[in-house]
């Protein structure tokens, strides 16, 4: 299809004064073939009403005609076919291997939520029934979840697919009944048109009101905010640095009826290499650690910034095979010309602190985006010393820590912010050791691993995606899994009400199969 470069706001499409054009990475250019509309304060404005008037025809429907609109936009995204894949490729300089998996992942987390939707234990049904005879006597009490109302969306620039446009926040607002504007990322301008084409395809197909959706490209930050601070937006995805995140929380913090923002920020990801399993496979695990931090030339948020190890020969020879490894790997096409330039800087500070200690470089860059590789290595002792050694630097780099035994490791785990993953390297023999470090994991972070690495996020019930501030603003919620719909829901409940005036899903009998709690006990 012939791409506009137009706004796309509740079903219509519309231009403006205001226009930029996508990048390409790959050559460090500007893609000249279209220029694409920035929206205005009027265009946001437009953009939230529509959203506000779809929000009750819409959070009303009945819950087989949302799932099956969610279901509707997987199938029209996997229509786009081939065009999709090229424009992303072309604007992220991402390979077709990796956006041909990502569609997938779209498309599969989009019928997971239509599944949870039909499924309806997310309402939370829960029923207390009158007791008259008690003193004082009881109330007739009924609960079930409600959206929460519009929900502004802001894309990710490392998932062009998954985590923008209709990915995951997108994804579980709709499940949860809530309209929603996107704040498309200017990284990928066309791919984001492409995708709100099928949406609106799909809002057609279905009936669904024309302002659940719509698609806003913003270049300024005065108007980014201003969709934050829109009295009809009531919760914000978002998914990027930790500058753009706490930005949106006080501007949301200072409405005069602040929201919520769900922001997914900042993480380094912990391994420990745990002294059993480093001496029986440290030379495997070397290896396997590089292909995981240069996934994606590094560019995750899940990737493994920080390795933990017991000083000794074990550790020097890991590092030695890391060193080896990491000297081969090739420089990397990075997402914008801005992300590029954030990394070579994180690199340089790392690189001046005094504690710290490069250990190797991947090869040159040919290209003018492309990220040069680095490992360092600090000791544990000096770690905590500078802050500089705490931040995320997103990228093909990562930071190896010596520590003198199991209690300065454990001092280090207890001492780091809060973090979306930990992973454990381990053996039988750690078993013991590695116990007393749980605890400390999950205060520290929202998902644990053992024996994998983290580059990989399953898109599951059971999947944890957050953790404690700042990897996520909001430690009690996920963005990933089918617990994310629980961010746009809110209770409510209603007491003595007649049958008639009550929800459908309350009504005596009216479950329907759905698990419920029933005078306290749960129940089909």
């Amino acid at each position: 299809m012939t791409l506009t470069g137009d706004l796309f706001i509740a079903g219509e499409r519309r231009s403006s004064g205001q226009r930029f054009r996508a990048y390409d990475p790959a050559k460090g250019a500007e893609i000249d073939d279209i220029d694409f509309a920035g929206a205005s304060e009027a265009d946001v404005d437009d953009a939230c009403a529509a959203a506000e008037a779809a929000f009750l025809p819409y959070s009303t429907k009945p819950l087989a005609e949302r799932a099956a609109f969610l279901e509707a936009i997987a199938d029209e995204i996997e229509a786009l076919g081939d065009a999709l894949v090229e424009r992303a490729c072309r604007e992220s300089g991402l390979p077709a291997a990796r956006i041909t998996g990502e569609r997938g992942r779209t498309a599969g987390q989009l019928r997971l939520f239509a599944r949870e939707v039909r499924d309806g234990a997310w309402q939370k049904l829960r029923i207390d029934h009158a007791d008259p005879q008690r003193t004082p006597p009881k109330p007739d009490l009924r609960l079930r979840t409600v959206a929460v109302g519009p929900v502004a969306v802001f894309g990710a620039s490392n998932f062009p697919l998954a985590f923008s446009t209709a990915g995951g926040d997108t994804a579980s607002a709709l499940a949860a009944g809530c309209p929603v504007v996107v704040k498309g990322h200017p990284a990928h301008p066309g791919t984001s048109e492409l995708i709100a084409t099928a949406i609106g395809r799909a809002v057609e197909r279905t009936g669904m009101p024309k302002g659940v959706f719509s698609l806003v490209n913003i270049t300024s930050n005065d108007v980014a905010g201003k969709l934050v601070s829109d009295p009809r937006i009531q919760a914000v995805g978002f998914t990027g640095s930790r500058a753009g995140g706490e930005a949106l929380m006080k501007i949301a913090a200072a409405r005069p009826r602040p929201i919520p923002v769900y922001a997914e920020m900042s993480a380094i990801n912990p391994v420990i290499l745990m002294p059993h399993a480093l001496k029986a496979r440290g030379d495997a695990l070397a290896k396997a650690y590089v292909g995981s931090m240069a996934m994606g030339a590094g560019q995750f948020c899940t990737n493994p910034g920080l390795v933990l190890g017991l000083a000794g020969p074990e550790l020097d020879a890991f590092s030695q095979a890391a060193a080896e490894a990491l000297s081969r790997q090739a420089a990397q096409v990075m997402l914008t010309d801005g992300i590029h330039k954030a990394f070579e800087a994180g690199k340089e500070k790392l690189a001046a602190s005094p504690y710290v200690e490069k250990v190797a470089e991947g090869a040159e860059p040919a290209g003018p985006t492309q990220g040069r590789a680095a490992l360092f290595t600090v000791a544990g002792k000096d770690f905590l010393a500078d802050p500089v050694h705490l931040h995320e630097v997103f990228g093909v780099s990562s930071v190896l820590v010596r520590c003198a035994d199991l209690d300065e490791l454990k001092s280090v785990l207890t001492e780091l912010e809060g973090q979306l993953t930990a992973t454990i390297q381990v053996d039988e023999g750690d078993y013991a050791d590695s116990k007393a470090l749980i605890p400390v994991l999950e205060r520290t972070v929202g998902r644990i691993l053992a024996n994998g690495w983290p580059t990989g996020v399953e898109v599951a019930h059971s999947m944890v995606h957050g953790g404690p501030y700042p990897a996520t603003s909001d430690g009690r919620t996920t963005s990933v899994g089918t617990l994310a719909i629980e961010r746009f829901v809110r209770p409510v409940a209603y007491q003595d009400l007649p049958e008639a005036l009550l929800p459908d899903a309350l009504r005596e009998g009216g479950q329907g199969g759905v698990l419920s709690r029933i005078d306290g006990a749960w129940t089909l």
